[in-house]
């Protein structure tokens, strides 16, 4: 059975901005920036964990919603091998499932 989340529509959005920090500013870590109606329409909330998934790698960030992001369109914040005009996806982790044999349970002792 699949996920909730790759069942809905999920086109590619382009890089339109990217914004790099420094040591000591207020905001700073992963984050990926989209307007309402794209995260409507991928079924995510603001504040969410997401994986962005770029032509070289794929990382957990942060989602935040921005209605000033063009409609297509993500800022991304801190994340590494991405540039400005690439193309991303945006997936849910998959947290509801169990282990498996290739995804054990992580027991803390």
């Amino acid at each position: 059975m699949a996920t909730p989340s790759r069942d809905l529509y999920n086109p590619p959005l382009q890089v339109t901005g990217f914004v790099a920090t420094r040591r000591g500013d207020p905001e700073r870590g992963p984050a990926v920036f989209i307007n309402a109606t794209e995260a409507q329409l991928r079924g995510l909330v603001d504040g969410e964990l997401v994986f962005v998934t770029g032509p070289r790698r794929k990382e957990l960030a942060d989602l935040h919603i921005d209605d000033a992001v063009p409609k297509g369109g993500a800022t991304v914040r801190d994340l590494a091998g991405l540039a400005v005009t690439e193309i991303i996806k945006l997936v849910k982790p998959d947290q509801d499932r169990g282990p498996t044999a290739t995804r054990p349970m992580v027991e803390f002792t």
